[in-house]
């Protein structure tokens, strides 16, 4: 790669960065479709959120994604939000247009299109989603989008969940959302009515490898699939047991590639090779 005064910067802010495979996959991106842009790690303090924001412009960059913990901290910062991240109520792409901040979220998309590559198609579908923090507010909206016959969301804290519902509600006001506390026994009312059941919680992540958001004591129905957004490992506990089971399972690697592509495509305006993404993130996970 040759960078010069007249390559175009993009890159990610969050805190932490160096685990992040969208700098590997990015890169892959533009190298094999012969642009001379850049995309690099930028670990930015919760504190310097508005600092770093107010650089990017001054540093001349196209855009950024934005990761954990900044991708509410980011909205109050954007001159325009698409329809998607005001009703998600967040941001995880950042495209800089004439000095101005447009805040998207890609997360949604980047879901939905993982799920039609599996072959899973989830209009029609009753789906249970585990936890209740950023990665579920889009996977609700996308499932919510799509027509999902109805969508239960799991967490730990009840409240915050049902904060996710409301927030949502209004907006699809067709679309039968529902939340309970994540315990066993609301898992068991459930076992057998689920079409899919989505883990958007970090439980199972490196290096925590042994963790299941799952209840060790309930059964994982053969009939149902099994996501979980969690990449690393790319086999969680969580899928081998529904694995295990006779269930089909789907993993986080394909939400990750998918809105990272939906990213490229609009700091670019060119088609994403998702090939060589996905190739860069494999490389990238060994």
């Amino acid at each position: 790669m040759h960078i010069t005064g007249k390559t175009s910067l993009v890159g990610l802010i969050g805190w932490p960065v160096e685990h992040s495979l969208s700098p590997m996959m990015q890169n892959a991106a533009f190298t094999k479709v012969g642009l001379d842009w850049v995309y690099v790690p930028l670990p930015v303090r919760p504190d310097n959120v508005p600092q770093a924001l107010a650089g990017l412009s001054a540093l001349n960059f196209v855009g950024v994604n934005v990761t954990v913990p900044h991708k509410q901290a980011v909205m109050r910062y954007m001159n325009e939000l698409s329809d998607s991240a005001k009703i998600i109520g967040a941001v995880n792409t950042i495209c800089l247009q004439q000095g101005k901040y447009i805040g998207h979220n890609t997360d949604a998309t980047g879901f939905l299109n993982s799920l039609l590559e599996a072959n899973c198609h989830p209009q029609g579908m009753r789906v249970a989603v585990l936890g209740a923090g950023g990665a579920a507010r889009a996977v609700v909206f996308a499932l919510a989008q799509a027509k999902a016959a109805s969508v239960i969301v799991l967490n730990r804290t009840a409240e915050r969940a049902a904060f996710l519902v409301d927030d949502l509600v209004e907006t699809f006001p067709n679309n039968a959302l529902h939340f309970a506390a994540l315990t066993p026994q609301s898992i068991m009312d459930l076992n057998n009515q689920l079409d899919l059941v989505v883990n958007t919680t970090s439980v199972g992540m490196s290096p925590n490898i042994e963790d299941c958001p799952w209840p060790s004591d309930v059964a994982m129905p053969s009939q149902t699939i099994f996501y979980d957004l969690v990449y690393r490992p790319l086999e969680t506990v969580f899928l081998a047991r529904a694995r295990e089971a006779g269930a089909k399972t789907i993993g986080g690697l394909g939400m990750l590639i998918h809105q990272g592509a939906a990213a490229f495509e609009r700091w670019t305006g060119q088609a994403a090779p998702i090939a060589v993404m996905r190739q860069a993130c494999m490389d990238g996970l060994g």
